[in-house]
């Protein structure tokens, strides 16, 4: 299934914001989207309502950067290379954050923090109580801090404190808000998903080495972005860095095509020049990635 235009500008834009690169000219957003058949008139419509809604801005006449609207989402994927790096042990606490039935009348604001909870691994424990293992470095001033930054200005983040003393039977409850075994098995198809297309990358055309590793890719990070970072034994922990890992490789290659394929497409003044190959797929780290330290932060697949 195609991105739709809106999606894949942003996708773009993030990717391109988070190695150093300049703003995308309409030209090379134009040929981003020709990949993936979308014609360049929806292209232009959704760089227009982009700009209206904060989601974007024009740095000059026909160059393209984040908005400001987009500006906390993009600041969270940003830092998916990092996720790991939060992960500190399990005491058995929670953090939980009580929002009761304030703002459900807002379905703009409570779709925003149904979606910051998901960024931060909050699950619905009784109606209004969300919680998630304290297993994060920071512990509750972190989340605060993270969760005041991923809400519109003016919307209601609820109470935030640390829980402890459960009862034996609401601590069972409690770790079976997660789909345990589903997270552990999306580890392992994702890890070798992205294993097998590596193997096959250096082969392929261009553009479809670009559009298909756009669509892994931006699972891929989906995917870590929303991973709620479960401790042990929970998860795989083990498990779940093999594919963080294999993400992190992913991402490169997946940079690199798109690095070439938009370099195909001439700024203005620029003579197109010749389309370049295909990377080699990096090398597979012989470091156990279940001990490895995380990479530095960087960007999401464009």
């Amino acid at each position: 299934m195609s991105p739709s235009p809106r999606s894949l500008i942003l996708n773009l834009l993030v990717g391109t914001e988070s190695r150093g690169g300049e703003p995308l000219s309409v030209r090379e957003l134009l040929a981003a989207c020709a990949v993936f058949g979308l014609e360049g008139n929806a292209v232009r419509v959704a760089l227009a309502r982009g700009v209206a809604a904060g989601l974007l801005m024009a740095t000059r006449r026909g160059v393209y950067a984040l908005g400001p609207q987009a500006r906390p989402i993009a600041d969270e994927v940003h830092s998916w290379r990092a996720t790991a790096t939060r992960l500190a042990e399990w005491s058995g606490d929670w953090l939980a954050v009580h929002v009761g039935a304030t703002g459900r009348s807002d379905r703009v604001a409570l779709r925003a923090r149904d979606r910051a909870f998901g960024f931060l691994g909050l699950a619905e424990f009784e109606r209004g109580l969300h919680l998630r293992p304290d297993n994060l470095t920071g512990g509750i001033a972190a989340l605060r801090q993270r969760l005041g930054a991923l809400l519109p200005a003016g919307t209601e983040a609820g109470t935030a404190f640390v829980l402890r003393g459960l009862t034996a039977a609401d601590q069972q409850r409690a770790e079976s808000l997660w789909d345990s075994e589903a997270l552990d098995a999306r580890y392992r198809d994702a890890t070798a998903q992205m294993a097998a297309w590596m193997d096959r990358a250096e082969g392929l055309p261009l553009d479809q080495a670009a559009r298909e590793s756009f669509g892994l890719g931006n699972d891929a990070i989906r995917h870590v972005v929303f991973d709620p970072l479960l401790p042990a034994p929970l998860v795989d922990g083990a498990a779940r860095m093999r594919f963080f890992d294999t993400v992190a490789r992913f991402d490169d290659l997946g940079q690199a095509i798109w690095q070439r394929l938009l370099a195909s497409v001439p700024r203005p003044g620029q003579a197109l020049p010749p389309t370049p190959a295909i990377p080699a797929t990096p090398a597979i780290p012989t470091t156990d990635p279940a001990t490895r330290v995380p990479p530095d932060p960087a960007a999401a697949h464009p």
